[in-house]
């Protein structure tokens, strides 16, 4: 058995890699998983005055463990991993993940905005370099010139971006799962909301047949989750459940199964690979990052993920 250390992740990044730790599926290819317990709320406060990334480390939650070479491998969104792979040697990413999450902006039940255009000039709480951060940017700016967009670094962690919030001392915030379903209990609005990548970043040490055997796992679980996905919605309660009383009064058929998308984890398509990494630089992002190319483990994502189908 090889072992894999894991960031631990939370169900709306990384179910289908739950379910096959849970049900044994790593375990049937020859892996054992152990997980190491990244503090998943590694920014606690929001900082109104900081609106530009610059002044924000990528390391604060994601990668925060891997990079003291405590873990193997991570999984986060698709545009952040970018950033956080372009400012490390030591570190590639090898290929989507599987689960495709569900992000939102949402507002408090007695706030002015109604759509996305009345967001303009007010403040939006994002966790800098995590999905929604990148989400909120990719919305709001079909909607707005990038000179109205506000926004400023939040915690990470949904639950500490609500909580802030519904207290007055941000706008608006995003959103994931099971947090979305909460707010939406609690009377808030949905402004607007969209599904985005994420992917796997590894170290030098996975190599093509580990890989290759991780995602044979992953696979059997999107295969299990698509054919009952309500049997699997409980997992976004659980886990938060025994740290947040609220989430606890949740049932699984308050999320909506629409919003738990998985799919075979697959290789980033170069055209999609260079768009992202324009527009992530167009935001002035990546400076030091000649191509594209430079983030990602060609050869562990191509062979792997061949051999995996």
């Amino acid at each position: 058995m090889k072992k894999l250390v894991l960031e631990t992740t939370s169900p709306f990044q990384g179910l289908p890699e739950l379910v096959a730790f849970r049900e044994g599926l790593f375990e049937k290819e020859g892996l054992t998983i152990e997980w190491a317990d990244r503090d998943e709320a590694g920014v606690k406060t929001a900082d109104t005055s900081l609106t530009d990334v610059k002044g924000a480390d990528p390391f604060v939650s994601h990668g925060t463990l891997f990079e003291q070479g405590k873990a193997d491998m991570y999984n986060a969104c698709e545009w952040g991993n970018y950033c956080r792979v372009g400012a490390t040697a030591d570190s590639r990413q090898i290929g989507r993940r599987a689960i495709v999450t569900y992000g939102a902006i949402a507002v408090r039940p007695d706030s002015p905005v109604y759509t996305p255009q009345q967001l303009a000039g007010r403040t939006v709480g994002v966790p800098f370099y995590a999905g929604t951060h990148y989400l909120a940017l990719h919305m709001l700016e079909g909607f707005l010139p990038r000179d109205q967009i506000k926004i400023c670094r939040a915690p990470t962690g949904s639950r500490n971006r609500f909580n802030l919030m519904m207290k007055g001392e941000i706008e608006a915030t995003t959103l994931t799962e099971p947090y979305i379903t909460l707010a939406e209990k609690k009377g808030c609005r949905i402004i607007c909301s969209a599904f985005y990548f994420g992917t796997e970043v590894a170290s030098d040490r996975i190599d093509p047949d580990t890989y290759k055997a991780f995602n044979r796992a992953v696979r059997e679980a999107v295969r299990r989750i698509n054919a009952d996905k309500r049997a699997y919605l409980h997992y976004f309660i659980d886990y938060h459940k025994a740290k947040d009383s609220e989430i606890g009064t949740l049932k699984p058929d308050d999320i909506r199964e629409s919003r738990v998308v998985v799919r075979d984890p697959a290789p980033i398509p170069p055209e999609e690979l260079q768009r992202t990494y324009d527009w992530v630089k167009s935001w002035g992002m990546l400076e030091e990052t000649e191509s594209p190319v430079q983030l990602v483990n060609m050869d562990v994502q191509t062979h792997a993920h061949i051999a995996a189908e």
